[in-house]
């Protein structure tokens, strides 16, 4: 009881800056995170931890001062060391990040299409899944990793046949093709027809296991499909896929005011009500139209 006595809890003003210095520390290991500058920053803190460790254990108190008075350079040292980082945190700040969520995943869309569509003309078979809010790490370690901007181009040379990456899927996270040569699990639905290969097979298994969107081009007829949730519609053309894809990944954004907002969400039916009802519509859509 004593030694709780002698904890001094922090008033208001303590327990704001502790919430602001957490949300600081928090947002710069994520935005340092997967980059080189992870290790050189890791590194950084070690080594100067270490060092003030060191030197309060063994009572260095002339190497302790020196440390403590070099923290002025060391902040310079920081700032030269991490520049690009910081000159690229920077440019993120001064980004319009209301329209950019509905622009990236609006070329996402059209990349997916074009390549989709490319493949299809020439009956190469693909296999693409686009990850959605379950993730789908156990999938992509079986692959290879790619970690790459998506293109049409990109898309179409990886299923091109004989490329070592064309006899698997690829899998989308947001827009980046994180891996390639995928092997999705099988769907084991006694029900399926028997005219269906092995990449609907795999779509559908995917699609059974997570919330991922799978687009299918058929090797043999080049047709293309689309599954979802473990159902499958097939026969899709380009105008279809484009807004079955768009029905699901597009999200609203925000207009600047209310009755712009109204015209948007009643032109686009991007309304929260909406989008509460796309997975329903979705299934509906594939319940009438699958085989």
């Amino acid at each position: 009881m004593e030694l709780l006595s002698r904890i001094h809890l922090p008033g208001l003003s303590g327990f704001l800056e502790i919430l602001v210095l957490a949300f600081v520390f928090y947002y710069v290991i994520q935005f340092f995170r997967g980059t080189r500058g992870a290790q050189v920053l890791l590194g950084f803190t070690l080594l100067l931890v270490v060092l003030l460790l060191l030197t309060y254990v063994f009572h260095l108190d002339a190497l302790n001062w020196l440390l403590r008075q070099f923290s002025v350079y060391l902040a310079v040292a920081f700032l030269i060391i991490f520049q690009p980082e910081i000159r690229r945190a920077l440019a993120e700040l001064g980004k319009q990040h209301v329209f950019s969520a509905s622009i990236r995943e609006r070329t996402l869309v059209d990349h997916i299409v074009q390549a989709v569509v490319l493949l299809a003309e020439r009956k190469i078979g693909a296999l693409i899944a686009i990850e959605r809010e379950i993730g789908t790490r156990s999938v992509q370690e079986t692959g290879t990793k790619i970690d790459s901007l998506v293109t049409p181009e990109l898309l179409a040379s990886i299923f091109f046949p004989h490329t070592p990456l064309h006899d698997g899927g690829v899998i989308i996270v947001r827009d980046r093709l994180l891996a390639a040569g995928c092997l999705f699990p099988l769907s084991q639905q006694a029900e399926l027809s028997k005219a269906l290969g092995t990449r609907h097979r795999a779509a559908i298994g995917m699609t059974e296991e997570t919330d991922a969107l799978v687009v299918v081009v058929s090797e043999e007829a080049g047709t293309i499909s689309l599954s979802y949730k473990g159902r499958l519609i097939r026969g899709l053309d380009e105008a279809r896929l484009r807004r079955m894809l768009s029905l699901v990944l597009l999200k609203p954004t925000k207009a600047k005011t209310q009755s712009r907002w109204i015209r948007f969400q009643e032109k686009l039916d991007l309304t929260p009500e909406a989008l509460a009802r796309t997975e329903d519509l979705m299934e509906k859509e594939f319940e009438n139209n699958s085989s």
